[in-house]
């Protein structure tokens, strides 16, 4: 494939110079939620310093923050017990002084009404929440068009020292015309391109009792190794406008990557 004919995603223009913040949705505050709201911190900070409007997000768990968390997660002892997307969104407010918000709940078809938010960064354990995730987002395709109306979604999900992140679309991005590219309006999700092998994997939920157990899991910096590939890649998109992929697989083990061409 020459140049010319090289795929591309042009990425969704009211994004990458918006008159009010870009909304997102940032679901599961644990080993990666954690760690990527920092990094969506540190985005808007930059981005606000480029004259961009910046991000407005809002965090989703409905879990309390364990023993086991601590050192995999962003919380510290004084955090035992208290939700963890409230912990962590008053720690950022503090710090970064922005006014983004925190909802206690599982985001999910019975506890949220309206998803709406131009990103949704799905940071989940379970196969069923994607799934549940995916169908709220798609429902809402061509109806009652807004401007926080779903656009991207940027999925995270790992193994113990192994895992991925995949840029998918809501419905179709108007892609402009070009001689120099293909331009590619649908990216398809994780569970549209691998969902015989994701629906066959066993998934182990059983809560861990201490941080070694929970290591036993998850190794200790898969999470954050990933987020800071995924954070680069948002930062990209919003910086760059145009990706060549749309996402990668990560082994921390063999210390490798592979990006997903779009």
């Amino acid at each position: 494939m020459t140049d010319e004919q090289k795929r591309v995603h042009i990425i969704y223009p009211a994004l990458l110079n918006p008159t009010n913040p870009i909304s997102v949705n940032l679901i599961g505050a644990g080993g990666t939620g954690s760690q990527m709201l920092t990094a969506l911190s540190r985005i808007n900070k930059a981005l606000n310093a480029l004259g961009h409007a910046g991000l407005q997000v809002t965090v989703f768990d409905h879990d309390t923050v364990q023993p086991a968390n601590l050192a995999r997660q962003l919380f510290t002892e004084n955090e035992i017990g208290l939700n963890k997307a409230v912990a962590l969104i008053n720690r950022i407010n503090r710090f970064f002084g922005t006014n983004w918000k925190a909802v206690p709940h599982y985001f999910g078809k019975q506890t949220v009404r309206n998803p709406k938010a131009n990103i949704t960064i799905s940071c989940v354990d379970t196969v069923s929440a994607r799934i549940e995730i995916e169908e709220m987002l798609r429902a809402g395709i061509g109806k009652n068009l807004h401007r926080d109306s779903p656009v991207y979604l940027l999925d995270f999900g790992n193994s113990k020292n192994s895992g991925q992140m995949i840029l998918s679309t809501i419905g179709e991005v108007t892609q402009p015309e070009s001689k120099k590219f293909q331009p590619v309006g649908i990216l398809p999700s994780l569970l549209e391109d691998y969902r015989n092998m994701i629906l066959g994997k066993e998934e182990d939920n059983t809560p861990s009792c201490s941080l070694a157990e929970a290591l036993e899991k998850q190794d200790l910096f898969i999470n954050s190794a990933l987020v800071n590939m995924g954070a680069s890649f948002l930062w990209q998109m919003l910086r760059i406008g145009i990706i060549e992929s749309r996402g990668f697989f990560l082994n921390l083990g063999s210390f490798r990557t592979q990006q997903i061409p779009v």
